[in-house]
């Protein structure tokens, strides 16, 4: 009796052994087996989907087989692993197992989007329309609804968001990347304000930004941008009006043609600095760190008058007389390749023109 209980384990023993040999070898294959591909795929994983259904649609779908022992791999081997969601590279050549290794690692196709300083809120919301793998939630939306959307009701937009680029997987929705430039913007400034100059003439982090936008329209030159936040903290310390030509221009809105007019200028609008007291209401644009910087680091001096030079720099004056001359002679009389912010108003018009 004991020797047929013996041979009878014995061959149980044989049996399970084989089948161990069996299911390795079968796992071995479905593993190695090459993705039957000509071309690259993107394979898209919804948010819920479960590595066993996403192999069923594979073997469905002719890319592989045995999606069976595939399944009893990914249980027995990665049972508490989660499948992130988003899209996967398969490549020709690739097999199942270095699939497998791409869902253990998470690692989905990313795509970007960079916003762009000077840019206008505008252009953001047309930038993110763009965007086919982002999930569209705020098309229908006004600017107003898209604010409160993103929990900030009755704040202005404009200015609010942080120029950078944007790293998003398909099925990241256009709130989810907004929000995440609304706090980012909200930290920079922060750090920013936490280590602002001495007497500046703002009563609060958002008056510096308003000051940072206008700085970051005036120039492309960066090492101005310390220059020109000197000028208008001493104009607006002195009471002087700003008058500068990006404020009117996005008073304009979308009338503005690329031609910047005398009657612009005299157009009463909340954003025109040339009949303003002060800064505008709201920014003008988005603005970058280097911008926030400058705004609450102004350059001393005696500058309060700059004219664009014309090769995207300016002259700087401190007096009436050596702006009218430089005036005279950058802007009058324009190179043929002249690129820059249109003339200032004639000198009999006005004589505090910043340009």
């Amino acid at each position: 009796m004991i020797r047929k209980l013996l041979l009878l384990l014995e061959g149980c023993v044989l049996l399970l052994g084989l089948l161990v040999v069996f299911v390795a070898w079968q796992q071995h294959s479905a593993l190695n087996q090459p993705l039957n591909l000509e071309a690259e795929q993107l394979l898209d994983v919804p948010a819920g989907a479960t590595p066993g259904g996403v192999l069923n649609r594979l073997e469905s779908e002719g890319v592989l087989h045995d999606a069976f022992w595939l399944r009893l791999y990914w249980r027995f081997n990665l049972s508490g692993q989660s499948l992130h969601s988003g899209e996967y590279r398969m490549l020709p050549g690739q097999r199942a197992i270095d699939l497998v290794r791409l869902w253990r690692r998470g690692e989905v196709v990313q795509y970007s989007l960079t916003l762009v300083e000077g840019w206008n809120f505008r252009q953001v919301r047309a930038a993110l329309a763009k965007q086919g793998k982002l999930k569209q939630t705020l098309e229908a939306l006004s600017d107003a609804e898209l604010m409160a959307r993103l929990g900030q009701p009755g704040i202005h937009p404009e200015g609010r968001f942080f120029p950078d680029t944007y790293r998003y997987v398909r099925g990241t929705s256009d709130l989810d990347l907004l929000k995440q430039a609304y706090t980012r913007l909200e930290q920079v400034l922060d750090e920013e304000w936490r280590t602002r100059a001495d007497a500046l003439p703002y009563r609060n982090p958002y008056q510096a930004l308003i000051m940072a936008s206008m700085i970051e329209k005036e120039t492309g030159v960066p090492a101005e941008r310390g220059q020109i936040a000197g000028v208008f903290v001493r104009r607006l310390k002195l009471g002087m009006l700003l008058q500068t030509d990006p404020t009117v221009i996005y008073g304009l809105g979308e009338r503005y043609n690329g031609k910047l007019t005398r009657a612009h200028l005299h157009e009463p609008t909340p954003y025109n600095t040339y009949i303003i007291a002060g800064m505008p209401p709201t920014p003008i644009a988005l603005v970058g760190r280097e911008a926030i910087h400058a705004a609450l680091h102004p350059e001393a001096g005696t500058s309060l008058y700059f004219v664009a030079r014309g090769d995207g720099s300016h002259v700087f004056s401190g007096d009436l007389e050596a702006h009218n001359r430089a005036v005279r002679e950058y802007q009058l009389k324009r190179r043929t390749d002249y690129r820059s912010s249109p003339a200032p108003i004639p000198e009999t018009a006005t004589n505090k023109d910043s340009q």
